[in-house]
């Protein structure tokens, strides 16, 4: 390393900015060079390149002098470059398990309303008081006590009509229409 490089680099770990300008203004082209021969992409090659400048304000500091400057940069641009790639891969790990759950959360959620629907079907097709019990025992979740108050009867006949609902809808499921 030459002794001009040396005292831009000791004057920018001092917090000299215009050394520090100075310094970027030589290495730039390096940067971003690294940068975009890591990526191949020009977009994340600047972005690597704008935050290694950025962090290289204080990562200065750490440079001891144990080897060329412009070596503990590749360092610094690699490394820049490689933490870069590591959040891509969790970054698509992340949208890939999300797309996934999204696909099973709708098959789920079709699953569910083919599973409503014939019930609903199956429920429609039955006597008329087994339909309304059923409808307000498991529609609107009412206790057997209160549907029987609102159908104007005794709770064991909604017990025992809730029994035969269960029994015909177990045929229906049985003969296929499930």
């Amino acid at each position: 390393m030459e002794n001009s490089e040396q005292i831009l680099i000791s004057r920018a770990q001092g917090g000299e900015q215009a050394a520090f300008q100075q310094l970027l203004t030589q290495h730039y082209s390096m940067i971003y060079r690294v940068a975009y021969r890591f990526t191949g992409k020009t977009q994340d090659a600047e972005d690597i390149a704008q935050d290694v400048c950025m962090k290289l304000a204080t990562k200065i500091r750490s440079f001891n002098n144990e080897s060329n400057f412009s070596t503990w940069l590749y360092r610094v641009v690699v490394n820049a470059c490689r933490d870069m790639q590591r959040k891509d891969i969790s970054q698509r790990n992340i949208q890939n398990n999300y797309m996934e759950f999204e696909y099973n959360d709708r098959e789920n959620d079709n699953d569910n309303k083919r599973k409503i629907a014939w019930l609903y079907r199956s429920i429609s097709g039955l006597e008329q008081s087994l339909k309304e019990t059923a409808l307000l025992i498991l529609t609107e979740q009412l206790s057997h006590a209160e549907a029987g108050k609102i159908l104007g009867c005794a709770e064991s006949t909604i017990s025992w009509r809730m029994h035969e609902v269960r029994k015909q809808l177990k045929i229906a499921m049985g003969n296929g229409n499930g």
